[in-house]
């Protein structure tokens, strides 16, 4: 006889969001780790991007058939705001989002710790030529306002989750199953590579707040939370605001306009029949082969997958079938 345990349904998701987020920092703070303590021998800002969007891509593996693989509560708040995922889970995936940052930043600290030490003499310092904070949350360039470096989050963080809207939608020009991680993960690194001079593109609240705490906590004090002008609240309200603003800018100029397919459904329309007749969302479901794999399903609709950023998603997509 097979024993077999299982968390509960959104317990589930929640580790899924932990290990998915883990996975995502693991890789992406480790990157910027192995940059600036060999002083670039071994590392530069290519890299740095590749780790970010490599993570991304891993992270979408390993929890997009269970949770959606967010790893990012922007990409979460904005799939609530436009009911595509139940507020009551909103702040489940924001804590295991922000405890798998917390975690990662922890064990990426501890592999380096000897290299850190031999980097600052011991003293942890946040900024300037031995500042090593910037190892695990995001800092603004000496010259950036903090006016514009909220509008560089606002924008950079749109673009993540209006294109993550792009290549999940099953109605345009998606990419195979998949392959969709593999393209969100690249989303990541080109954005780094085009908007990562100004502030570190955090485009992420778990990915700059969970390391920042960490940090608060770990030797670098206080001071984490008001250097730079008090920059540490930029990168959770931009982001915030910007990945709902990239969800609502692609539904009002693409989606809402798709052409019904042969059957005269719309993706609204499929939602609607999917909320009144669960059978036919499973049968229809499996016809078309829809999903990542072994996608997971639940009474709020089928996940399919998305990606976020450093921040992706694989998330839940009623109407993009």
């Amino acid at each position: 006889m097979t024993f077999r345990f299982r968390f509960p349904s959104l317990m589930r998701e929640a580790a899924a969001e932990f290990a998915a987020t883990f996975i995502l920092l693991t890789f992406g703070i480790g990157s910027v780790a192995q940059m600036v303590l060999s002083k670039g021998k071994f590392g530069t800002f290519f890299s740095v991007n590749f780790g970010w969007g490599i993570g991304v891509t891993l992270g979408c593996y390993w929890a997009g058939g269970i949770s959606g693989a967010h790893m990012n509560p922007a990409v979460t708040l904005a799939f609530a705001v436009v009911g595509r995922l139940p507020w009551k889970k909103v702040p489940v995936y924001w804590m295991a989002q922000m405890l798998g940052a917390f975690v990662a930043s922890a064990c990426v600290y501890g592999v380096y710790y000897d290299a850190l030490n031999a980097f600052d003499g011991g003293v942890r310092q946040i900024l300037g030529d031995s500042g090593t904070a910037g190892i695990w949350a995001t800092y603004p360039q000496s010259f950036l306002s903090t006016w514009n470096g909220l509008g560089d989050q606002v924008f950079a963080t749109a673009l993540l989750v209006g294109c993550v809207f792009a290549i999940v939608d099953k109605n345009n020009n998606a990419p195979d199953q998949g392959v969709a991680p593999v393209m969100i993960g690249l989303l990541v690194f080109v954005i780094g590579a085009t908007f990562g001079f100004n502030c570190g593109y955090a485009i992420n609240p778990a990915r700059d707040l969970g390391p920042r705490l960490f940090t608060a906590v770990a030797g670098w004090g206080s001071g984490v939370f008001t250097a730079a002008n008090n920059w540490s609240w930029v990168p959770v309200v931009g982001c915030m605001l910007g990945g709902v603003l990239g969800a609502l800018v692609y539904i009002v100029l693409i989606e809402i306009h798709h052409v019904p397919g042969d059957d005269g459904e719309t993706g609204y329309e499929l939602q609607s029949v999917f909320s009144t007749n669960p059978e036919f969302t499973r049968s229809r479901t499996q016809e078309n082969g829809l999903g990542m794999g072994n996608m997971a399903f639940t009474e709020d609709g089928m996940r399919q997958l998305t990606c976020q950023g450093p921040t992706m998603s694989v998330v839940e997509k009623t109407s993009q079938l």
